[in-house]
């Protein structure tokens, strides 16, 4: 069974993935109005069966209380909802590596390099597929084997970024934020290069950043680098 994978948002304008290997459809991160959420999912947001968020960003967590109103299991860090200050009865503390089981998903949030308490999720699902979703850090500082599919951050590229330094199209401190906080092309590649990717079927580049990335080049060189087919949202 293939997993099924749709990017509903991403980006700084909000961020949402629609994950199903069949029996148990996932939501990852809730960064886009609840209503929007709705309408890419036909209106059948009753079939999800959690909310898994990365970390307490509003680009991540715009719809989190409506999530957790419609009597959808969410997942987050401590850290993560002592942020968001919200409860209820649907809330649901994750620890990084300790993993969860969600229907058929067993989930495994690893810590990433981002802010305080955010985490990337390890996916496996009981019918053999197994990916990661990794947005908002600067590296991942683990490897995996047996992975299926990639959902992975290439934010920006060094070189664009460099050259909007120069011609003044942002800052310099804006540029060692995204530096410090954000996943760029060239982390990405060496990501790819460092994991086991030999029964990979997806790779998903998310949180592109509008400025800084070049959504051609970006596939280009990643499909080039992998052989897999490569989906730019």
């Amino acid at each position: 069974m293939t997993v099924e994978i749709k990017v509903l948002s991403s980006g700084s304008e909000g961020n949402a993935v629609w994950l199903s290997d069949g029996e148990t459809v996932l939501l990852l991160d809730a960064g886009i109005r609840i209503q929007e959420i709705k309408e890419k999912l036909n209106f059948r947001l009753s079939e999800v069966a959690a909310c898994l968020l990365t970390h307490g960003h509003g680009d991540h967590t715009k719809s989190a209380d409506k999530v957790l109103r419609a009597g959808i299991d969410t997942y987050a860090t401590e850290e993560t909802w002592e942020g968001l200050g919200l409860d209820g009865h649907r809330k649901r503390v994750l620890k990084p590596m300790q993993e969860v089981v969600v229907g058929s998903w067993a989930v495994l949030p690893f810590p990433t390099q981002h802010i305080p308490g955010s985490v990337g999720f390890l996916l496996a699902s009981k019918y053999g597929d197994k990916g990661i979703y990794i947005t908002d850090s600067m590296y991942s500082r683990y490897t995996f084997e047996g992975l299926t599919f990639l959902l992975l951050e290439t934010n920006y590229s060094r070189d664009i970024l460099m050259e909007n330094v120069k011609e003044g199209v942002i800052d310099r401190a804006y540029k060692s934020r995204v530096i410090k906080t954000h996943m760029g092309l060239e982390t990405a590649k060496e990501f790819l290069r460092a994991n086991d990717l030999s029964r990979v079927e997806q790779i998903h580049l998310v949180h592109l950043s509008v400025s800084n990335a070049d959504p051609v080049r970006f596939k280009k060189e990643v499909q080039e680098l992998t052989g897999i087919p490569v989906y730019v949202h």
